[in-house]
């Protein structure tokens, strides 16, 4: 049984379907990621399952209990804003403690609390401090510790990492996994950050105009995305267009490409969209000399250290390719170059 689950919820903001009949199954311990570009009602549903927005229909259980019209302090829930919403005039220790005096809990029992919260986000010694005098990494551990101090059945996270820098970002996205993990809380962390979610995710929710496009594992989404819109938005994604010759043969940007295996899952003649990781595209300079290869132009190269970058232009498409430093070929932005790539290195897309 779902410890969370969503039952065709939605929410209208005038003629505007923010979450438009959501139905979703989160597990006990599981770290969900719900995943999409602004306006596609990812954080509109997280505070749809906190109780800050009123659905227009469906229901939310929490466990077998339905919290559907249950007020958000009796939830059992736990949030951490992408503001933080921390109090200015008071300390880290009585921001922790508001918590705790919210839920009644004894003065004598208040400051051993705040102390365990404080060494389980690794910020000991920290209590007596302003807020204005910590970091923004320092920051958002407090804010997640008095999440946690409710001791809540859900932990929610609304894009939390947004502000800090981006080696500050990766560091607290390990930390909050970890201690994820140590506490086997069930999590769920809007984000936009594609790379976020593929890092730290048990499974992954894309989103997109309100609804649901796709719901895995991190790499399997990456690997075997459902449509187009998913194929694009995780990571990047080259789009060809193909026309089906037979079943081990695409016509792919006007270049017959073979070595398909489509069995009788589409027609002679079928339009359909190719889906190519930049890591499986090979580039070379000059011309293309038989099947399997397009020709492009070089438009930029992009090289950030770890990885490389290639831009081109293949017969009006961008296509772009990901390689080593040490396998980057000799190229310069304008040559004239061949791209390739394997027929099983591909998804193909309706």
């Amino acid at each position: 049984m779902a410890y969370l689950g969503l039952k065709s919820i939605t929410k209208h903001f005038g003629a505007v379907n923010a979450v438009d009949y959501i139905d979703l199954e989160i597990f006990s311990g599981e770290l969900v990621s719900f995943l999409g570009p602004s306006g596609c009602g990812k954080t509109t549903l997280l505070r749809l399952i906190a109780g800050l927005e009123t659905s227009d229909g469906g229901q939310i259980f929490l466990g077998s209990r339905d919290i559907t019209e249950v007020p958000t302090h009796q939830r059992d829930i736990g949030m951490v804003f992408q503001s933080l919403a921390l109090f200015p005039h008071m300390t880290v220790g009585e921001n922790i403690a508001y918590a705790l005096r919210i839920q009644r809990v004894p003065k004598s029992q208040q400051e051993k609390q705040v102390d365990e919260l404080l060494e389980l986000v690794c910020l000991p010694g920290v209590k007596s401090r302003r807020i204005s005098q910590l970091s923004g990494g320092q920051q958002q551990r407090v804010a997640i510790a008095r999440a946690l101090a409710r001791h809540p059945k859900l932990l929610l996270l609304d894009e939390p990492f947004s502000a800090l820098d981006a080696k500050l970002r990766e560091a607290m996205q390990l930390e909050l996994r970890l201690l994820q993990q140590r506490l086997g809380i069930t999590t769920i962390l809007v984000t936009h950050d594609q790379q976020e979610a593929m890092t730290i995710s048990d499974r992954v929710v894309v989103m997109n105009e309100g609804k649901i496009r796709q719901v895995g594992k991190p790499l399997e989404i990456y690997r075997h995305p459902t449509d187009p819109f998913v194929a694009d938005f995780i990571g990047t994604n080259n789009l060809l267009r193909g026309v089906v010759c037979n079943e081990t043969a695409i016509e792919v940007e006007g270049v017959l490409f073979t070595g398909w295996q489509l069995g009788d899952r589409f027609s002679s003649g079928q339009q359909v969209s190719i889906g190519v990781r930049p890591e499986d595209v090979t580039v070379v300079p000059g011309q293309p000399s038989g099947r399997n290869c397009i020709p492009g132009t070089v438009t930029f190269i992009r090289d950030i250290g770890s990885s490389v970058k290639i831009h081109l232009d293949c017969r009006g498409r961008k296509v772009v390719s990901t390689v080593l430093p040490k396998a980057r070929p000799r190229l310069a932005q304008g040559d004239t170059v061949t791209a390739s790539f394997s027929a099983n290195s591909c998804i193909i897309l309706q």
